[in-house]
């Protein structure tokens, strides 16, 4: 039997790399999905891949650094689903700069994204959360819901020319172990999972851009750095983008219900 019928996740960012893998995943096991990417092409693909699988999609593309997406987000998800069961804050980009060539609006675009973002959208949720666990608990009954926020190993150790990156995802840490003791009283696990090298378009070999805000932003990473970083990872390689989606189910399993307030590195062994 798929480990989660009839649940409802919301996952940002997911058009593409992890967070399309998650969704695949979270879907796998009979959820229904309500996913995000900046882009509305690829959000479709991974709906019309979901609906596939034999549940349902929808996707609210759009900019989840925009002041109404976490209330449009949460909204279509219970108007369409009428639940909330499972929250995956990842969308994020990188825009490094070492701290004395990071501009303002640098810096508070890398806070919009990884922190305000999920801020919104966790502030959105909590007014259906907290119904929908008084209803059951006068029913005598206890629905465990999952949040699971993305960090970064950078978040939790620092990296030269990543300030702005560094900084927010370390406030994930910080907003992840809150909540944690906030919604503990309506059964709600709050976890992170904190990523090391994983291959995506933002860790290919530097050469890349995305456009994000009006800005073009180059991604990547140089060869010989790359191939370093691969070099120290115990495991010997980058992790591949449906082992993050992984760590991210270990927090959305029922085995996971007396677990809140988590990080887990997820980095093949490398610790620092």
């Amino acid at each position: 039997m798929p480990r989660l019928s009839d649940k409802v996740a919301l996952i940002t960012g997911a058009g593409r790399g992890i967070g399309r893998a998650v969704a695949l995943k979270l879907a796998g096991e009979g959820a229904n999905i309500v996913l995000n990417d900046l882009d509305p092409e690829p959000a479709a693909a991974v709906v019309a891949e979901i609906e596939a699988l034999g549940v349902k999609a929808l996707a609210v593309p759009g900019d989840v650094a925009a002041a109404d997406f976490g209330e449009r987000f949460v909204g279509a998800a219970t108007e369409r689903f009428g639940g909330l069961d499972i929250v995956v804050n990842n969308a994020g980009y990188t825009w490094d700069g070492v701290i004395q060539n990071t501009a303002d609006d640098q810096f508070e675009a890398m806070m919009a994204v990884h922190v305000s973002a999920p801020f919104r959208i966790l502030r959105a949720a909590a007014g259906p959360i907290r119904e929908l666990a008084k209803a059951e608990a006068a029913e005598g009954r206890t629905v465990h819901r999952k949040v699971v926020n993305v960090s970064s190993m950078v978040g939790l150790y620092g990296n030269a020319g990543q300030i702005g990156y560094s900084t927010a995802k370390a406030a994930v840490v910080g907003m992840t172990r809150t909540l944690a003791k906030e919604w503990g009283r309506y059964a709600v696990n709050v976890n992170a999972v904190a990523f090391g090298l994983i291959e995506t378009r933002l860790t290919q070999p530097a050469g890349g851009s995305i456009e994000v805000g009006g800005h073009e932003v180059a991604v990547g990473v140089q060869p010989g750095l790359l191939q370093m970083m691969k070099a120290v990872i115990p495991l010997g390689r980058a992790g591949t983008p449906e082992e993050a989606a992984g760590a991210v189910w270990l927090f959305c399993t029922p085995e996971s219900d007396y677990i809140s307030g988590q990080v887990v590195l997820v980095g093949g062994g490398l610790l620092i």
